[in-house]
């Protein structure tokens, strides 16, 4: 029973999409002119931005009086209340648990935010455990944190396999362990020359059966 180590945002969930929905409404909220929804995807640079420093720089741009910290609440409840978890991305994980994978969430974050999307979607009904990095007290791509998921079911790593769409978080992190990877494309072409991912995919659903192709050609070989 091998360990299918996986990523949260914009693997397993939409984050990308569901931060852009929030992100038109909360502006169109404010009377902000809908141009700046550019802007504020760029300040949000696909989640690697702090939420404080997010929320910090909505309130200087708009001159609003909400504080910091309702702010980030705003954020996290707006993101949260519109993420939804794919039924087919649902199927993939149920299909890789029955043909023996042990699904794990390894993700960096808060531990309040990254627990609220995996409860509040149910994706917690369709994998084993996971593990967040604030939590852990140490974050992706540091080999430390897929150990920690490894021991939260009581797994070996050996016979894993990694999949997330950050080059450096996910595929380095696979690679500093010497497992193999999928890395999701989401459309960009590959940048990094320390390492390569062993398989790329576009999305989850295509990503999940790559793992099970392989694994099933290794067996046999």
């Amino acid at each position: 029973m091998p360990l299918l180590l996986l990523d949260l945002d914009n693997t397993l969930l939409d984050r990308a999409g569901t931060f852009r929905a929030w992100a038109a409404d909360f502006l169109a909220e404010i009377g902000a002119p809908p141009e700046d929804l550019q802007w504020l995807l760029s300040i949000d640079a696909d989640g690697l931005t702090d939420r404080w420093d997010v929320a910090d720089a909505i309130r200087d741009r708009y001159r609003l009086r909400i504080s910091s910290i309702d702010l980030v609440d705003e954020l996290t409840e707006g993101l949260a209340e519109r993420l939804h978890l794919d039924p087919l991305v649902a199927c993939a994980l149920r299909i890789a648990d029955d043909s023996g994978w042990v699904p794990v969430v390894v993700t960096n974050g808060t531990t309040r935010q990254q627990d609220i999307k995996i409860r509040r979607t149910g994706l917690d009904r369709y994998v084993a455990d996971w593990v967040i990095s604030e939590d852990a007290g140490v974050s992706k791509p540091n080999p430390r944190i897929f150990a920690m998921a490894a021991q939260r079911v009581r797994m070996r790593l050996q016979g894993a396999w990694v999949v997330g769409d950050s080059p450096e978080a996910d595929i380095g992190g696979a690679a500093a362990m010497g497992l193999p990877s999928v890395w999701l494309h989401r459309g960009r072409s590959w940048m990094e020359s320390r390492f390569r991912p062993t398989r790329t995919a576009e999305g989850i659903i295509p990503a999940v059966a790559t793992v099970l192709a392989a694994a099933g050609v290794a067996r046999y070989a």
